[in-house]
């Protein structure tokens, strides 16, 4: 059998290949009115045609743990009950389909407030359902966005409770894998990061300070997570500042990320899902195909934390390739999966694996 159809087995669950899905926003919730936040027929057939089509895991898009936790006013939530209770349509769904449903929950920091890719993506007023982002220290993402209110050491505590209460709430509403989203900019990775995290107190400075809250809200997940089920946490590997020799400013990198990955993996993370870039929008980045697996691989080797590999991964055959080389144990793919829905069924047939069929498509196989 493809090595990229072997079934993947953490703590008591085991995943049936390792094709998974990574999350992408869709920022199609209604962004007021009593469904905010809430998923609807758009987010039941987007992921219920990838489940069809034989994806192991499906990451469910960043979902925000508090309503300024979205990064759009068309984002997910699951801050309250009528969310979650609205998910398990979408779980149940993909559960019968033989596919893992998991769920990113995330807090989006001075990212936040802005309008849909599509529109822009521009920071979006309150007449636009706007609101005033938050962050470590008060330092905008870019020209023309807001500067975001430091957070207090109280207003820190509420968020580390927000994830466990998302957290929750997604258990109830049947997900098997929840992942913090603690890159891309975003409000764990800003804190991370000394090129966004100024603070003085017991939240920034030296590399404890500035990982505490990433390891508080592990540690508030993973106590009202269930145990036998398996916790991922997303990093952005590098922010792609120092690793330019010719650029001066201090982010956080690939030997940050494993020194981290150390501390996550005795927290009880089990799994990082391993991305890079997004804290400073004027990073220059070399891309390609795989561009950001060796970060992963480094990762799985030196700390032997399973990991996952994501970017510009698009064929069969390349997949193959990175679980064949143990750079990774699952390959996370994007954009490949928005093109085709039924990627993971088709690679199954060029390598030889198999994946489940609905019994309506058995004419078919």
């Amino acid at each position: 059998m493809s090595t990229l159809f072997e079934p993947f087995r953490l703590r008591s669950l085991t995943i049936p290949n390792r094709v998974w899905m990574s999350p992408m926003c869709q920022y199609s919730a209604d962004a007021s009115g009593p469904d905010i936040g809430v998923p609807g027929d758009w987010h039941f057939a987007h992921y219920g045609a990838r489940a069809v089509g034989g994806t192991g895991l499906i990451m469910v898009e960043a979902t925000a743990v508090s309503p300024e936790g979205r990064i759009s006013p068309g984002d997910l939530g699951i801050w309250n009950d009528r969310q979650s209770a609205a998910f398990r349509r979408i779980t149940s769904f993909l559960k019968e389909q033989g596919t893992v449903p998991g769920v990113q929950i995330a807090h989006a920091g001075r990212k936040a407030s802005t309008d849909a890719p599509w529109r822009g993506g521009a920071p979006v007023d309150h007449d636009a359902h706007g609101w005033q982002p938050v962050g470590p220290s008060p330092l905008p993402f870019d020209e023309g966005h807001p500067v975001p209110d430091e957070l207090t050491v109280e207003g820190i505590q509420q968020v580390v409770q927000d994830f466990a209460a998302a957290a929750r709430r997604a258990r109830d509403a049947g997900f098997e894998v929840v992942e913090i989203h603690g890159a891309h900019g975003y409000l764990i990775g800003e804190f991370l990061s000394p090129h966004t995290n100024h603070r003085t107190d017991a939240y920034g400075g030296s590399f404890a300070n500035r990982t505490r809250f990433a390891l508080e809200v592990v540690d508030a997940v993973r106590a009202v997570w269930p145990e036998e089920l398996p916790v991922f946490f997303r990093i952005s590997a590098t922010d792609w500042l120092t690793e330019n020799p010719d650029d001066e400013r201090e982010g956080w990198t690939a030997d940050d990320t494993v020194r981290f990955a150390a501390d996550l993996k005795a927290h009880g993370v089990d799994l990082l899902d391993v991305s890079t870039g997004g804290n400073a929008p004027k990073a220059r980045i070399a891309t390609g195909p795989g561009y950001q697996v060796p970060f992963a691989e480094r990762v799985r080797a030196e700390v032997g934390l399973p990991v996952g590999a994501v970017g510009e991964i698009s064929e069969a055959r390349q997949s193959e390739k990175i679980i064949e080389n143990r750079q990774a144990d699952a390959v996370l793919i994007g954009r490949e999966l928005l093109r085709d829905p039924y990627f993971a069924r088709h690679a199954a047939r060029e390598l030889g694996g198999e994946v489940a069929a609905p019994a309506q498509y058995h004419r078919a196989t």
